[in-house]
């Protein structure tokens, strides 16, 4: 394969440890950075220009972008994307996880434990959104930033108060505030994830009375065992924000795994030389199954057939869904096709015929429009429904091809 790792940084340890992979799988690999690109856009043939030069045929793309090139970094990864290049992270996953803000929306809806978090901008607005919170300690984020940079522990009101107003001034920041979990306090867990599993984890510890346990900050690590709970939360946090690649950071809290950043380019020294696994290769490895059999956009695919869309339903006890298998409802006769089945943590997908569906269970569903909203629940139904083919924070997606 042709592998572009888009990297602003060749002698970096995770840049050069991903290039030596991609060798030692017999890859052919460049590295260039995003800002050599020029991006050409006509009708049907969008095209890409390094130092002038036209980019020659790609297979794969592995965006190793900084945060401070993050606008025209994603806007060359989308400029892959429209070309029918693979990018392991896609433009939308990078930009969504970036936003500190954003991802935290997002993750909201989900069953993911994660510090309760306000953004607020009224001054007025400060000291009830910190009573909420349960008072100080209080965590002070900036939206965009890393390896700890533009984190502040307050610990009171009035000096949490007094940095918001500081960095909100004339041409100030943006700022969450975020619920501080004492019981993690100067420690957490950075879960690797590639492809939908765990391949590697760490415990972060920070030095003397540092809160940040960054390792650009001074920080410790050792290898971590993640239990089942904290490796799922793991797992579908970077799914919910479409990732196959990143570096999950969980705070030990007492109710459980609790997640604070969603990094779409992790850095690779520290996990490697923490847990002895080698994760360029596991990522480069993960790039060739995704090559070999490309992921498809259904939500693409649904606007060529008019009336025709994807829901999520949830199961009520006493509904006509409850209680009986997939075969006994004939839905193949009501055009519908149930393609998984959300059962507590679990997944069940493709179920087949004998498959009974239970109380609580969230069925993705293809099929008619009509079908499908008659199927939904009366009180939910236009809010779960309003077109054939509502838009998602994430898309959908299958493998294979129709």
């Amino acid at each position: 394969m042709k592998i572009v790792v888009l990297s602003r940084g060749p002698s970096l340890y995770s840049t050069r440890r991903i290039r030596e992979a991609c060798l030692k799988r017999g890859h052919s690999v460049r590295v260039l950075s995003p800002l050599n690109f020029s991006l050409e856009l006509e009708q049907g043939n969008p095209a890409l220009f390094y130092k002038n030069a036209r980019l020659g045929p790609a297979d794969a793309v592995i965006p190793r972008i900084g945060a401070s090139v993050t606008a025209y970094g994603t806007a060359v990864v989308r400029q892959f994307e429209q070309m029918g290049v693979f990018c392991l992270a896609s433009s939308q996953a990078i930009v969504a996880s970036r936003d500190k803000l954003r991802s935290c929306q997002i993750l909201s809806r989900h069953r993911i434990g994660m510090p309760k978090t306000v953004l607020v901008r009224r001054p007025e607005d400060i000291l009830p959104s910190i009573e909420r919170m349960g008072g100080p300690p209080i965590v002070i984020k900036l939206i965009e930033g890393t390896q700890g940079i533009g984190v502040i522990l307050a610990d009171s009101t009035s000096v949490a108060q007094a940095i918001v107003e500081t960095l909100q001034g004339p041409g100030g920041k943006t700022v969450l505030l975020q619920q501080f979990v004492a019981e993690s306090r100067g420690r957490d867990i950075r879960a690797f994830v590639v492809g939908g599993r765990v391949v590697a984890a760490m415990r972060r510890i920070a030095e003397g009375d540092e809160f940040r346990s960054n390792v650009h900050r001074g920080g410790r690590v050792e290898p971590a065992e993640l239990d089942a709970e904290y490796a799922r939360t793991a797992v579908q946090a970077a799914q919910i924000l479409g990732l196959r690649v990143a570096g999950v950071d969980i705070l030990e809290s007492k109710d459980g795994p609790s997640v604070t950043e969603v990094n779409a380019s992790p850095g690779l020294e520290g996990i490697e030389r923490a847990t002895g696994v080698d994760v360029a290769d596991a990522i480069v490895e993960h790039v060739e199954e995704e090559v070999a059999f490309p992921e498809i956009d259904i939500r693409q695919r649904l606007t060529l057939k008019a009336g025709y869309g994807m829901v999520e339903l949830r199961v009520e006890d006493g509904s006509e869904l409850s209680h009986k298998t997939i075969g006994e409802l004939n839905l193949h006769d009501r055009d519908v096709a149930i393609l998984s089945i959300m059962r507590g943590d679990a997944t069940i997908p493709n179920p087949k015929g004998d498959r009974k569906i239970l109380p609580g269970d969230v069925l993705l569903c293809f099929g008619s429009a009509l079908s499908l909203k008659a199927l939904s629940p009366r009180s939910k139904a236009e809010r779960r429904f309003p077109v054939a083919h509502k838009p998602r924070t994430t898309p959908p997606r299958a493998r294979g091809h129709y």
